[in-house]
């Protein structure tokens, strides 16, 4: 950040890339249309040689047609949906809870917490059938391999997500409830502007993959975070009413994804810091890690569960801030403080420094974590 606001990298298919590396350059650049969403056109660098993340030529990620969907998509995905689902969270937080007091310690916080959590609340806010959650978190596993599985199961993963999703939209128009796909389905027949079949299900796999994989990736990196820190931990537990802050800082701290998330492709020249120009054609990556810009956040790299004004990138910028944010916030938010209500004594099984990452997916959190009380 200091020395270079424009880097050449290499994605993991080998592909070349620029990264941006400044704050104010990365926050500007989240809401410049000469930056492209489109990824899947040629010749923008592709993130895994074995699997198109992301790309798909039969979604416009751009303006007009993307504001005109995301509209649709934002009527469903109400802030009023949301805060009504905060008592079930409740409600599935105290019962992990419970299960890992029975079970044996040290508990493994991502199996025993962090992943069922949000798979549990995803799939009861889109109407998932119990029976399929297991199956569902094993194709959007395999969706997501950047380098873990080679590219024949990637792609039965792909296809096998794909036409389940199919079958469970086909079914909730047929049978439609007080989900959030029939509330879909509802919104966009209703809307002159409505969503065609492709563009719903291109939705409700984005929403799905948002609901789980990164929230449950949050709930784990942030609580590791929190604990290798134990007077910040103490800190929290003392005054329950920095849970808020706490959870802001904890998203700026340790991300839940990487900067792989944030491809953009350029258009034309696009001139950034210090006079550097990223070459119309470049692939572009925005780096979240610039959460870290001492210019913008003083003492960047201390964990400050009061930080205000803590406009951190976590969750994008612009047109594309993630559609999922207000579900994340109130998931970490009650997962953190019913942690720290249930388990106060909480604390990591091993040395910070000890834990490891899982090697091969797209997000960063950390493979385990093993926990006492």
């Amino acid at each position: 950040m200091r020395e270079e606001p424009l880097l050449h990298v290499a994605l993991p298919s080998g592909d070349p890339a620029v990264l941006v590396t400044r704050y104010k350059d990365v926050r500007r650049l989240f809401a410049d249309e000469r930056l492209s969403r489109n990824t899947s056109r040629y010749p923008a660098s592709r993130i895994s040689a074995d699997n198109d993340l992301f790309g798909d030529p039969e979604i416009d990620n751009d303006p007009p047609r993307y504001l005109v969907e995301r509209a649709v998509v934002m009527r469903a995905f109400s802030a009023r949906r949301i805060e009504a689902l905060r008592p079930v969270v409740r409600e599935i937080t105290a019962e992990l809870m419970d299960a890992m007091e029975a079970g044996p310690r040290p508990a493994e916080l991502m199996e025993a917490f962090a992943y069922p959590l949000p798979i549990l609340v995803i799939c009861h806010m889109l109407g998932v059938p119990p029976k399929d959650r297991a199956k569902f978190r094993r194709l959007i596993d395999g969706y997501l391999s950047v380098t873990a599985l080679p590219a024949d199961e990637v792609e039965r993963c792909r296809v096998d997500y794909w036409n389940y999703l199919s079958e469970l939209i086909a079914d909730k128009r047929a049978n439609p409830g007080d989900d959030l796909i029939s509330e879909l389905i509802r919104v966009s027949e209703e809307d002159p502007e409505k969503l065609t079949d492709y563009q719903l299900q291109h939705w409700v796999k984005t929403l799905l993959i948002a609901g789980y994989v990164t929230t449950a990736s949050q709930i784990g990196t942030g609580t590791a975070v929190l604990l290798h820190r134990p007077e910040a931990a103490a800190d929290l537990k003392a005054d329950l009413s920095l849970v808020p802050s706490a959870v802001e800082e904890l998203l700026r701290y340790q991300m839940m994804g990487t900067s792989l998330g944030s491809l953009r492709y350029a258009l034309e020249d696009i001139e950034v810091s210090d006079g550097a120009v990223i070459p119309q054609g470049s692939t572009v990556m925005l780096s979240v890690e610039s959460n870290m810009d001492e210019e913008t956040f003083p003492d960047a790299c201390a964990l400050d569960i009061r930080r205000q004004d803590n406009h951190h990138m976590t969750f994008g910028a612009g047109i594309h801030f993630c559609a999922g944010a207000a579900l994340a916030r109130m998931e970490l938010q009650e997962a953190t403080e019913g942690l720290l209500r249930r388990f106060p004594g909480l604390q990591l099984a091993v040395p910070g420094e000890k834990l490891v990452r899982p090697v091969g997916g797209f997000l960063a959190g950390y493979a385990e974590i093993p926990v006492v009380w």
